[in-house]
């Protein structure tokens, strides 16, 4: 498992890893972007930010890395900073599979990504990676599971994602929507020779979104290491969006409503690294404080409060528009 190298880290952020979901593309749903990102979206605009991003992740500790072939040129300009630091060696690399990427360098096409769990999307689109990160690559996930998705049931892709296990890429998944705990549950009965295939899942949760919890414990306990995404609720958790009762603890601790935030998730026993979406160094650092919040059972008592029903939840998820 790649992700024994961080548990020789004693850095508090190398729990908190950087998600390019926000950089890698032009347009995304998080929201904030006219302001994070401004008017220049060109490929050469977002590489350099990329890589200012990751520089900053670097130095101050952070060392798990997450793109997707769905994530525009993610992959493509980490594979640029990772060909440019080739003293790096205690990162690891994660990428998922299962979405293409179909905007063309915009943010007003009428389909963004296009979801395929079967062995020929696989088959492309691990060539694809390969291509790109070369072993540099340690995590490869599939995108998106849901319960219906036929990645649960397909032993020939199964089959597939054994080899690539016995050449050393440890295999993961991603789950969303708002039957995260059953297509987890489902995943980790999947197994090949009678051995678990999957060795990571990378869920939703978040102080709106907390369904998933159980699950994710239960993931945990099997093994597997559990990665969270999404627990700024894109953006919906950040100022100025934040509900009232985020910016009143935030103000009582002196940090930003994202550290908050993100410290409930890292207060979590079975969260093994959580994904920090910064669309800029600022936030980045913002996002980094999250490790030395402290607070008490007054203040998650309040912020408890603020978890929405996981239907209602996904489906404002699936109104946010791509800016």
């Amino acid at each position: 498992m790649p992700f024994a190298r961080l548990a020789t880290a004693t850095t508090p952020t190398c729990h908190i890893g950087l998600g390019l979901a926000a950089v890698g593309r032009p347009g995304y749903i998080n929201l904030g972007r006219d302001r994070d990102l401004g008017d220049d979206r060109s490929v050469d605009a977002l590489r350099e930010r990329t890589h200012e991003l990751l520089d900053a992740a670097y130095a101050q500790g952070v060392r798990y890395f997450d793109a997707a072939r769905s994530y525009g040129r993610s992959e493509e300009f980490l594979a640029g900073w990772l060909a440019a630091h080739p003293e790096i060696d205690d990162i690891v690399v994660g990428s998922k599979w299962g979405y293409t990427y179909t905007a063309d360098w915009t943010t007003d096409a009428e389909r963004h990504e296009v979801k395929d769990h079967s062995v020929e999307a696989y088959e492309r689109q691990r060539a694809e990676s390969a291509a790109l990160l070369g072993d540099r690559l340690d995590l490869y996930q599939i995108h998106s599971v849901t319960p219906d998705s036929p990645a649960l049931t397909d032993k020939d892709l199964h089959a597939r994602l054994a080899e690539a296990a016995a050449q050393g890429v440890t295999v993961g998944f991603s789950t969303s929507g708002p039957a995260q705990a059953d297509a987890i549950r489902a995943a980790l009965a999947v197994t090949v020779d009678g051995e678990p295939l999957f060795r990571t899942v990378q869920s939703t949760y978040n102080a709106l979104e907390t369904s998933a919890a159980p699950a994710l414990a239960e993931a945990h306990d099997a093994g597997l290491t559990v990665i969270v995404k999404e627990g700024m609720a894109n953006g919906r958790l950040a100022e100025p969006h934040a509900p009232d009762a985020l910016k009143a603890v935030a103000e009582e601790t002196g940090l930003g409503c994202d550290a908050v935030a993100l410290a409930l998730v890292l207060r979590q026993p079975w969260a093994g690294v959580v994904l920090s979406g910064a669309a800029t160094v600022t936030q980045l650092a913002s996002n980094l404080h999250a490790p030395v919040v402290d607070l008490d059972e007054d203040q998650l008592t309040r912020l408890a409060a603020l978890t929405e029903d996981p239907r209602a939840y996904w489906e404002r998820r699936g109104q946010l528009p791509w800016h």
